[in-house]
């Protein structure tokens, strides 16, 4: 159909993840859809692109009769290439997820789904990274899935600006126990890293990240406290990271 949405799904897990799958029947419903994301696991890889080394794009089967294409990069890639080399043009919507693992507070920072959802305001095109608190391979993303619809909609019905991407997290609960969707604040939190210092089979030493997270920000209305009362939190997310406050302060310097 000529007036029909066009909708640019991605993740960071890769093509063969569960929560990738869920989402594109989840976007069925809106418009058509066309896939283009990592074909390995590309975690924790933030906005970073590809520059060094060539990127390649290969078509595959595995949505059935949805269109799709496993490329060799980044999710930021992904969109990039999307865009520029198998659309011809900007999509309606850019949907990122559903990514196994939370992705709130300062792991927006981290986080390839939200990178690939933030890329896509920074071309002024609706998106949204959705991500369910259950890294586990077999997660039911079902409660992401009827939530995420709701979203979709609301989004649909009531736009937003283009220059703002939505970053919605799932507890891990049943449709029935979620208590409903939250508009709320990131938290202010940290991760308290620590490396674990090992050896390999050849005595030669290497680094282990590992550490805890530092949820040191209570306020009743963020995105980590709707998930642990149990709420899906949506985070409306920019990319500008100008400190406006702190920008009148300085206007004051002496400089």
């Amino acid at each position: 159909m000529e007036n029909e949405r066009l909708i640019l799904v991605t993740n960071d897990d890769s093509v063969n993840a569960k929560g990738i799958h869920a989402l594109v029947e989840m976007a069925k419903q809106f418009g058509r859809v066309v896939v283009v994301a990592p074909d390995k696991p590309q975690s924790g890889m933030g906005h970073a692109i590809t520059i060094n080394h060539p990127l390649r794009l290969t078509p595959t089967n595995i949505f059935g009769d949805t269109d799709a294409f496993a490329c060799s990069g980044t999710p930021v890639d992904c969109v990039k290439l999307a865009i520029s080399e198998v659309l011809h043009r900007k999509p309606d919507f850019i949907f990122s997820g559903i990514n196994h693992g939370e992705n709130s507070s300062t792991n927006v920072l981290y986080s390839g789904t939200m990178s690939a959802a933030i890329e896509g305001a920074m071309e002024g095109i609706s998106s949204i990274g959705f991500s369910l608190a259950d890294f586990a391979e077999n997660a039911d993303f079902e409660a992401t899935q009827f939530f995420g619809a709701k979203i979709v909609q609301q989004l649909i019905e009531q736009p937003i600006s283009t220059s703002v991407c939505l970053n919605v997290n799932v507890p891990k609960l049943k449709i029935a126990e979620i208590q409903g969707i939250q508009v709320c604040k990131q938290a202010h939190a940290y991760w308290a890293d620590r490396f674990e210092r090992r050896k390999d089979q050849f005595e030669r030493e290497y680094f282990w990240l590992s550490g805890e997270f530092a949820d040191v920000d209570q306020r009743p209305d963020t995105d980590l406290q709707a998930l642990k009362n149990g709420y899906v939190s949506v985070v409306p997310t920019h990319f500008d990271l100008t400190s406006y406050e702190t920008l009148e302060r300085m206007n004051n310097w002496k400089i």
